[in-house]
């Protein structure tokens, strides 16, 4: 699974998405098609169980799990799907997953790879493709709706800023656009994992809330609460960028975990609050 430290970018005047913010945030329940989702607790207290599931801390509300593990009972649980690349090589969802001419590929023909997490990019630059891949990533919505999670974190939405110019703004927002209806279908919320300068087309793009790392020591705070109220929730990897998140822990979800996201009770793990 994919854990996306931010890059530093150039933001995009938010101006326009402050009242479309507010206009979201007037209802925690919103209505797609037939069915119905739910918003999570604004501010509810957070843990990030990407790396593996564990019970979570007394007075968690709200937890992150990867859409191959079980919900958390009685909480309200958010389902991580790696939605716009693959999973590393060898491991299941890895390339070798995945038809060949899905992958994105450069001028000479190599398939692009995400250098941090050494992960191949998904091809989303054609209608066509954006429809197959789409098609694929559905089958693991339908597994978290089938569990009883009640929202979706999209990660990877920023793939485009590390395609070599392969992929564009226009090509992640089309394709996450069948995504949050196929999952708001299922009765699910979607999440808009970082990407904070797309942020501005939430309302268009589907997405009802923002989940979004490093935002302390990025500098864009700010930036995600803009768009997107209180409707938000901030992971930090360090201690001041946790410090720094805390000045919006009034309003929204903020913890601080170690990079790898390991279970409580393995070597490495760090959770803290505001």
């Amino acid at each position: 699974m994919s854990r996306r430290p931010k890059r530093t970018r150039t933001w995009i005047a938010l101006a326009t998405a402050v009242v479309a913010s507010a206009a979201a945030t007037l209802a925690v329940q919103q209505t797609a098609s037939a069915a119905t989702y739910t918003l999570p607790p604004v501010h509810g207290a957070f843990d990030y169980q990407i790396g593996g599931a564990y019970t979570p801390p007394t007075g968690v509300k709200i937890v992150s799990r990867d859409w191959k593990a079980s919900p958390a009972a009685g909480l309200y649980n958010i389902c991580y799907i790696n939605a716009f690349q693959t999973q590393a090589p060898g491991d299941p969802g890895g390339p070798q997953d995945w038809d060949k001419n899905l992958l994105l590929k450069d001028s000479s023909g190599n398939v692009i790879i995400d250098p941090d997490w050494n992960e191949a990019l998904l091809d989303i630059s054609t209608s066509a493709k954006r429809t197959s891949i789409a098609t694929k990533i559905q089958t693991q919505i339908d597994a978290c709706a089938t569990k009883g999670f009640k929202a979706l974190e999209l990660d990877n939405y920023d793939s485009y800023t590390r395609s070599n110019g392969k992929l564009t703004e226009s090509n992640a927002q089309a394709y996450i656009k069948l995504l949050s209806a196929y999952g708001h279908n299922k009765g699910l919320a979607v999440g808009q994992k970082n990407t904070v300068e797309l942020a501005s087309n939430h309302v268009a793009n589907g997405l009802d809330f923002a989940i979004v790392e490093e935002c302390g020591d990025t500098g864009e705070c700010a930036d995600i609460v803009s768009a997107f109220g209180n409707n938000a929730i901030f992971i930090e990897y360090t201690s001041d960028g946790l410090s720094n998140a805390c000045e919006y822990g009034s309003q929204v979800s903020v913890v601080q975990r170690d990079r790898d996201v390991v279970p409580k009770g393995t070597s490495g793990y760090v959770r803290q609050t505001c």
